[in-house]
């Protein structure tokens, strides 16, 4: 039995995803904020102008936390950001690293407490 591969159409641009060591990165720091008992949910959005990885406290509320990557800024105030709960930007940059430190360090005064 032969048959036809037809492919699927291709709208417009294509869709934005995080590459497998940033998804490693984040879910590194997601799992070890679940371990201090403070994130206790997550969701992923990919869209065509960015990739969104939001962490919640808890499922029924908005996220405390979105880490935002978007393409189209690389060559200006850098891809990345940390946005806080009120959707204000606490964190921009090139780099993945030091965009997550400020939650790096909340993790770290979680930790000790």
């Amino acid at each position: 039995m032969t048959g036809n591969v037809t492919p699927l159409p291709v709208r417009g641009a294509s869709q934005i995803g995080f590459e497998r060591a940033e998804l490693t990165r984040i879910l590194d720091l997601y799992g070890r904020m679940v371990a201090a008992g403070h994130w206790k949910d997550y969701a992923i959005q990919l869209g065509q102008d960015a990739a969104v990885f939001a962490a919640f406290r808890r499922a029924a509320e908005r996220p405390e936390f979105r880490i935002e990557k978007r393409p189209a800024l690389r060559n200006r105030q850098g891809m990345w950001a940390l946005v806080n709960e009120s959707g204000a930007v606490l964190k921009r940059g090139h780099e993945l690293g030091p965009v997550l430190a400020p939650v790096e360090r909340r993790l770290m005064k979680l930790v000790e407490d």
